[in-house]
């Protein structure tokens, strides 16, 4: 194993003004906001206004790190951006990222500053920029001179009034990646599990040009309509004009929201953090030639999960939790409290055993240990996602300042604790890996001031967010200061969809 002393130095949050109440949100939705709030602990949702997308909030929150820091353009090897809000289909947003530096920069570092600096998207659901920390960590270690950025960027959109409606979210985290980080050393030892499901995805939705002709004369109510007549109409040049007449039969509709399953990625989501959870175990044994696997879960200080919702982890974590009893031998005393543990073998039909595992799963949950448990391990960690809603591929990470900033703030001493990190993207893949806590993250830490961050902004009422949500507001609700922002998208000719940013 390479233990080459790599990992975090610094990080970064950027949210946007904007926060809808969710209990706003739970009135107009006839939804109980107990259950909402005390349930799940939603309290607040962050909005993008109409100036800020995934490549303005990466930007702001990666020149908040270099300018803490102290970084030159040149000391920057790469800028790798995870998110899965990305902006094109072929062209990175990290080079929007890019390019808004670049112009910020250029005054004092001149124009070609940023050019030699690598830049990319990593694009898997939540997990994305995990993957991107694991590949700039390896990336590192390579050279002492090396210095990388990862940043996560995102906004986690819902239909409106789905099921997902109030874990929305956004923002954005950028972390320093060096040799001697200040703050978090993370080991070369990855837990992974992957498998192909579709718990969540936003596919490519198609529609016939028949179909949408057909519904617009159903709009404009027109009887005895001929579709075929219709589209006989429409030109076969190759000179594309409107939208009709695209080359292909269908058309293509991108959407930002998502086709989800809630169960069903809850379910995918316990499966693959147990099975990279087993896989890291597995190989820190082998890395560290031990001769048994060790109880890591019981053993790491803090715990730090993804968050879709800021309760989440706390009510994932029993089955890890009763594994790691097992390990020590706690387990049978422990569950005379709680119920009987299922036996697939005892189900003929897989979705009975499933849903008798989810109820006994959930019975660990109530018991006054997995509560003292959580408490310890867990709470802390949640309590900046209440406040922001789901950051999809920064949600790990937003939890990660969460319990840095709430243990600095109770004056615990945390140097040298260890973090178990249990990351999760639908599709669906986790990975499982530790961090220890340097010296001298506290001073790191209190330049965090995420909780401060969070105290402001501006609450906008329902029938706003809506508006934004349809994108009906040409104009933002907070104009943009000293910050980067969205001027315009270009609507003709070969720059067609081109976005183009400014600073403010």
């Amino acid at each position: 194993m390479n233990t080459t002393n790599v990992g975090i130095c610094d990080m970064a949050l950027y949210i946007p003004k904007l926060y809808l109440k969710i209990e706003d949100l739970a009135i107009e939705r006839s939804l109980e906001f107990d259950k909402l709030n005390k349930g799940l602990g939603l309290e607040q949702m962050r909005i993008p206004d109409v100036h800020e997308d995934a490549a303005t909030m990466a930007a702001n929150a990666v020149l908040e790190l270099i300018q803490k820091n102290d970084l030159r353009p040149d000391q920057i090897g790469r800028i790798y951006l995870g998110t899965e809000s990305a902006l094109d289909g072929a062209k990175p947003t990290a080079t929007y990222v890019l390019e808004m530096l670049r112009r910020k920069f250029r005054t004092e570092h001149g124009n070609e500053c940023f050019q030699n600096c690598d830049v990319v998207d990593l694009t898997f659901a939540c997990v994305g920029a995990v993957d991107a920390l694991q590949n700039t960590l390896d990336w590192v270690r390579g050279s002492k001179e090396r210095i990388g950025i990862v940043v996560s960027s995102d906004f986690a959109k819902y239909e409106l009034g789905s099921g997902g409606e109030y874990t929305q979210g956004a923002g954005s985290i950028a972390m320093l990646i060096k040799h001697n980080p200040k703050l978090l050393r993370i080991e070369d030892v990855f837990g992974v599990a992957t498998r192909g499901v579709h718990d969540f995805f936003k596919p490519r939705r198609f529609h016939s040009k028949k179909e949408l002709v057909s519904e617009v004369l159903d709009l404009l109510k027109v009887e005895n309509k001929n579709l075929d007549e219709a589209l006989s109409n429409v030109s076969n040049d190759l000179n594309v004009q409107g939208i009709l007449d695209q080359n292909e039969e269908v058309i293509q509709l991108f959407k930002e929201t998502p086709v989800f399953d809630g169960q069903y990625s809850n379910w995918t989501y316990q499966n693959r953090i147990r099975e990279a959870y087993l896989d890291y175990c597995e190989k820190h044994s082998k890395a560290f030639d031990s001769e048994s696997q060790e109880d890591w879960f019981g053993k790491w200080d803090r715990l730090i999960f993804h968050l879709p919702y800021a309760f989440h982890a706390k009510r994932i974590a029993s089955e890890l939790f009763m594994i790691s009893l097992k390990e020590r031998g706690l387990w049978d005393e422990y569950a005379k409290d709680i119920l009987e543990e299922p036996v697939k073998e005892n189900f003929n039909d897989s979705s009975e055993y499933e849903s008798a595992r989810v109820k006994f799963l959930r019975s660990i949950t109530k018991s006054d240990g997995y509560r003292q448990f959580v408490n310890q391990k867990l709470e802390k960690a949640q309590r900046a996602s209440s406040l922001t809603g789901n950051m999809y591929a920064c949600s790990i990470f937003l939890a990660l300042m969460s319990s840095l900033e709430a243990d600095l703030e109770e004056a615990n001493e945390m140097t040298e604790a260890s973090l178990g990190f249990f990351s999760y993207g639908s599709g669906s893949k986790s990975k499982v890996f530790e961090g220890k806590l340097q010296n001298s993250w506290k001073s790191v830490v209190s330049n965090f001031k995420i909780f401060e961050k969070l105290s402001k902004g501006t609450a906008i009422d329902y029938e706003t967010y809506e508006k934004i949500h349809r994108k009906q507001l040409a104009k933002s609700i907070n104009a943009p200061s000293d910050e980067f922002a969205l001027d315009r998208i270009s609507d003709s000719g070969v720059r067609l969809g081109a976005r183009y940013y400014k600073w403010s």
